[in-house]
């Protein structure tokens, strides 16, 4: 707390946040850190694997097998949100879960599980496009205004 501050607070107040300070469990950052970032690591791997598996077997290229790869990420995400899996690797592996695309699909089927007695309207549908509205809009967004750059960088740039 900063001293300012402190020197509002009574002598009690003051007493109690040194307590609270002293008692106050230390965080394990680098625990933290290491599990999400082998955790994120572990889902970018498999989904190399996934992305190689649509080259092999379905004859996608490169440059197409992103969507299908994206799209199998999100449903296994929303499948492991259902039967209660992804809360428990969220748990373990922090932010490792939430970076990748997984966290995308986790985030709109736990707004569509937790809002679903208010009916699948108003309930599921309604909270489910809370978060998955803005990232949408934001992408098209930022998909127009690269699209726009490169366009005037090519037309005007000789590339």
């Amino acid at each position: 707390m900063a001293n300012s501050k402190k020197k509002k607070l009574t002598p009690t107040q003051q007493e109690y946040q040194e307590l609270q300070s002293q008692l106050e469990l230390k965080r394990p950052v680098l625990k933290n850190c290491m599990r999400a970032f082998w955790v994120g690591g572990l889902i970018c791997l498999i989904g190399q694997i996934l992305e190689f598996f649509y080259i092999y077997f379905f004859n996608f290229t490169e440059q197409t097998a992103g969507s299908p790869t994206v799209g199998t990420f999100v449903f296994i995400a929303m499948l492991l949100t259902g039967f209660g899996g992804y809360d428990r690797l969220a748990q373990y592996g922090g932010a490792g879960t939430a970076v990748p695309v997984t966290g995308f699909g986790n985030a709109i089927i736990s707004a569509s599980i937790e809002h679903r007695r208010e009916g699948l309207v108003l309930g599921v549908g309604g909270n489910m496009f809370k978060l998955a509205g803005s990232v949408i809009v934001f992408g098209v967004f930022s998909a127009f205004v690269v699209a726009l750059i490169r366009t005037l960088i090519v037309k005007w740039g000789g590339f």
